[in-house]
């Protein structure tokens, strides 16, 4: 009886980064096989290695700076044609690429062409690899995007990137990924941006997909709820290292390395409003987790004052115009907003939940005067933000800060972080020498997780996860009285997002800032919040306590919001 081989089997890879003198091991001797047919999920922290695996599969790492120092990626597709992908030409190598081997990438803004819309670039896809008509394969990408959920398929073939949401083309790049059935799709962190109905969606057509092609799925997420969804193996990294690998059910119920351990037990869904959650140090230092990673963040109590809302919304409505004639009239209105009224108090955490392109994003941009009202009234501390000028907002800034979904795109590449950090220091005029910004953004820096050393470097040199903290020490620089977090921590693997979550809490105890949480992940915002607003097609739909809504939902779509989050039903 003959055996077949790995559809993918990685054999002692190491790699190593090499810029001027410096030498940063970023894999070291890893091995792990893929076979037809199987989900194997990849799961570890911003920048223990997860991403340069991938990319190293499919060769997309230059070199330099990258150094294959040893091992072999060994692809077959069938038995008689396996290829060690390390001494393969970059003529097949563009053979293989987007059709026997295909990538989601982690972040769909930088992976679209900004000036191909959307359907041209799925279209480009099947073109090259199946040689049929471009009039078929417009018709096939239309399919494609009914396949993953997209609203208004037809119409989103004739737009640019620019013109979705972050959820929506994380779905044109699933679409642009699968619509070749690859043989091996890899997927990196493929539903980081969607919310949980739609994540589902995606979750289910891939194993679909997966069944019906004996396809091999390689899944990096950082969220464990996905891990015991969707795959049959887990692999953990740390530090560019495999600590541990397991079936999915055992990595659940039996962790072996306390890194495992750790990330299973820092998941806000386990914990209650106001628990310290447990963080990586406390099991890799002793193996056990401490005692005061169960206690409450601080015994100081937010008081929050229900007769005077530090933020009252009466009737705001938010409206586009995709279509105006030759004169420049109005053809046709979208409305984000819809008549919405809501109060937040002063020291209270609101989350804010919904589906992708409910209006979210444009609301918490609509509070900052980022997105002009079309009408209503937005009064922060007793003055309506609405009736100001643009340039009578200055001061107003210092105290309103918005912390963006996507990193990458609120970053200046030109900029280093501690001088993106430090700018709007300098533009309030906050302290007065160079050197007390610069220790104010160590400060930060440090607060969030990363290294003083990082203040010189760009924003490229990051993961998407240290850019998702740099942006959130850049909107605390200021000390703000009211903070808008638009996912902000939907980029970050559980034991970071943990260390955020945590830090927040801290910094609202101490300074006493009140937040918007705009979120997908309902254990995340149940976790942090107060209370919840639940958003559907522009308009508030149900409002309440956070432990209300997430135990006991009224309407039928926060019921199914609620129903559509991975759960692992191990214990």
């Amino acid at each position: 009886m003959t055996h077949n081989p790995p559809l993918l089997e990685i054999k002692n890879l190491s790699v190593d980064f090499i810029a001027e003198k410096n030498t940063t091991a970023a894999l070291k001797n890893i091995s792990f096989t893929i076979n037809k047919g199987e989900i194997v999920a990849l799961v570890g922290e911003s920048g223990s290695g997860k991403s340069v695996t991938a990319l190293s599969i499919l060769q997309l790492v230059p070199s330099p700076p990258a150094f294959y120092k040893s091992g072999e990626i060994i692809f077959s597709d069938n038995k008689n044609n396996s290829i060690n992908i390390l001494k393969t030409d970059r003529k097949q190598l563009r053979l293989i690429r987007g059709h026997k081997m295909a990538m989601i990438f982690q972040e769909p803004m930088t992976s679209l062409n900004p000036v191909l819309t959307c359907g041209d670039q799925v279209m480009e896809s099947i073109c090259i690899h199946r040689k049929i008509s471009p009039k078929n394969a417009k018709k096939e990408t239309i399919s494609w995007f009914e396949k993953v959920k997209l609203p208004d398929p037809v119409g989103i073939f004739n737009r640019y990137p620019h013109q979705l949401s972050g959820g929506q083309k994380q779905r044109v790049m699933i679409a642009m990924a699968m619509c070749c059935s690859p043989s091996l799709l890899i997927c990196d962190e493929p539903t980081t941006a969607l919310d949980v109905t739609v994540q589902k969606n995606i979750l289910q057509l891939i194993k679909e997909l997966q069944q019906k092609q004996d396809m091999g799925v390689l899944f990096i997420t950082h969220d464990l709820g996905v891990v015991a969804e969707i795959a049959d193996r887990a692999i953990v990294m740390y530090k560019g290292e495999i600590v541990d690998q397991n079936e999915t059910k055992k990595m659940f119920t039996e962790p072996r390395h306390p890194y495992t351990k750790a990330l299973l037990a820092c998941r806000p869904v386990l914990h209650n409003k106001g628990e310290r959650l447990p963080v990586v140090s406390d099991f890799l230092n002793t193996g056990v987790t401490v005692n005061r990673s169960m206690e409450k963040t601080s015994d100081k109590k937010i008081n929050v004052d229900h007769e005077n809302p530090l933020i009252k919304v009466e009737n705001l409505t938010v409206k586009f115009t995709p279509r105006k004639n030759v004169l420049g009239k109005p053809l046709r209105f979208t409305t984000a907003v819809d008549n919405v009224n809501f109060e937040i108090y002063k020291g209270e955490t609101m989350g804010l939940v919904g589906e992708s392109g409910c209006g979210k994003t444009t609301l918490g941009r609509t509070l900052l005067r980022l997105i002009e009202p079309t009408s209503g009234k937005i009064i922060y501390n007793h003055i309506d933000l609405t009736s100001k000028k643009k340039d009578g907002l200055k001061e107003l800034r210092k105290e309103i800060q918005v912390v963006f979904q996507d990193p990458y795109s609120s970053l200046n590449p030109r900029l280093t972080i501690g001088s993106a950090i430090t700018e709007p220091l300098k533009v309030h005029g906050i302290l007065n020498t160079i050197k007390e910004r610069k220790e104010k953004v160590i400060d930060l820096l440090e607060k969030v997780n990363m290294q003083a050393d990082h203040y010189n470097r760009y924003p490229h040199g990051f993961s998407g996860g240290q850019r998702q903290r740099i942006v959130i020490a850049r909107a605390l620089a200021l000390n703000p009285s009211f903070v808008i977090c638009d996912e902000s921590v939907s980029a970050l693997d559980v034991s970071v997002q943990a260390q955020v979550l945590n830090l927040l809490n801290d910094l609202k105890q101490e300074l006493g800032f009140t937040v918007i949480f705009i979120s997908h992940d309902l254990s995340v915002v149940k976790y942090i919040s107060d209370r919840i607003m639940v958003m559907k097609a522009g308009k508030i739909i149900e409002t309440g306590k956070a432990e209300e809504i997430y135990f006991n939902p009224q309407s039928d779509y926060t019921k199914n919001l609620i129903a559509s989050i991975p759960k692992a039903n191990f214990y």
